[in-house]
């Protein structure tokens, strides 16, 4: 081989070394968008499953029992309150934490957490002698509050 074809065969082969170069590097870039994409699909997912778990309460009538196991299951759960009005206790009482609600108790559309501390107590919550007795068998109006970026942040349970 004289020195013309060595020269054509060289370049030839640095011509498809760049051309592999850049065929990997679209494949990475392109590669990297589709994770992004799934990436936030996943998020979108996870996010409307753990917020399934409270649609049981979204507007709803539950039990008195329904609402003591919702004191139990979410009271301790961060950056959540839950709020009880009894028959006894008009007021009401917080468990976990104080959300400030600025819609009224009937339809609570927006919260934020407070830094006063929760009132309300499960031993209170399940004592017949305690004025935030929940009754087993009583029915409550059950709404859950969300925040600003529709996270929710609490419940309400109003006695009926």
């Amino acid at each position: 081989m004289n020195n013309a074809q060595k020269a054509l065969v060289m370049a030839a082969g640095i011509f498809l070394a760049i051309a592999l170069i850049t065929i990997a590097v679209v494949l990475f870039i392109s590669a990297q968008e589709a994770t992004k994409s799934a990436q936030n699909n996943f998020s979108n997912i996870q996010t409307e499953l753990s917020q399934t778990a409270f649609t049981v309460y979204d507007n709803t009538v539950v039990s008195g029992s329904q609402v003591i196991n919702a004191l139990r299951k979410y009271s301790d759960k961060d950056q959540f309150g839950i709020r009880i009005v009894t028959g006894k206790n008009r007021a009401g009482a917080w468990y976990g934490k104080v959300l400030r609600v600025n819609v009224g108790v009937e339809s609570p559309e927006y919260g934020s957490i407070t830094d006063i501390e929760p009132d309300g107590r499960l031993a209170f919550a399940t004592d017949e002698a305690q004025i935030d007795y929940v009754n087993p068998s009583g029915k409550f109006q059950a709404n859950i509050v969300q925040d600003s970026s529709n996270v929710i942040r609490g419940i309400i349970f109003v006695q009926k």
